[in-house]
This record gives structure tokens, sequence and C-alpha cells, in this order.
């Protein structure tokens, strides 16, 4: 009978476990807090606001509504008339760079980081 897994493949995988669990505590210790929030209707800047100032946003369209919170250093979509209410049910950002997407609405929130720059740049 032969042996299908030898120590190298044993090794190999332990090796491989270990980056991944590095390059994963890395990205996620890498991240910045936000400072602003940037809502985005139709394409166009509709409101920038502080992270740090607790608020309310209703943001209305043609046949659509949409409530941002913004509320302890997190902000939200804590209603919407869409359908699907994906957006409702993601999670709350705070971090440079995170985003929740209302796709019916044409809604966006983002948080920007601290310098409001870019997260990465490639060439």
């Amino acid at each position: 009978m032969k042996q299908y897994i030898r120590k190298a493949d044993i090794i190999l995988l332990i090796v491989l476990i270990i980056v991944g669990l590095a390059s994963t505590a890395y990205v996620a210790m890498s991240r910045t807090g936000g400072d602003t929030v940037i809502i985005e209707q139709n394409g166009k800047m509709y409101a920038k606001y502080s992270l740090f100032e607790d608020r309310s946003v209703t943001i209305e369209g043609k046949h659509s509504t949409n409530i941002v919170t913004i509320k302890g250093g997190q902000v939200w979509m804590e209603e919407s008339t869409c359908k699907n209410q994906v957006c409702v049910r993601h999670s709350k950002i705070s971090a440079g760079g995170e985003s929740i997407i209302c796709l019916p609405n044409r809604v966006v929130v983002r948080v920007e980081g601290k310098g409001g720059g870019y997260d990465a740049v490639t060439s």
C-alpha cells in the first residue's frame, strides 16, 4: 500500500497555515480608525460628517428613503425602503475604507481614514 501523505506535505501545510494566520493578523492590526463619514447618492456626494458627532441623516430619493445613523464612533444604515435590506443588516462600520452600499437606492456610506488618503496604491 502506498503512502499518499508525506512528512513534507505536513510541513508545507503547517507553514501555509502559519503564513495565513500571520498575514490575517497583520491586516487586522494595520487598519486605521476613521474620522469622517461620506454619504453619496447617485454617484455624487450628498453629505460629509464627523464620525464622532452623533446624528441621524435621512437621504430622500425619488422613490426611496434611507436613514443613516452615526453614534459612538460608528455608522450604520438604520432604515431603507429597498426590498432586500442587505444594507440594513450590514454590521456597523468605523475603520477607514469600510463602506455600506444600498444598491437599489444608489446610496453609499463610507468611512474615510485619518488624513483622507488612499488605503493602498498599486502600479
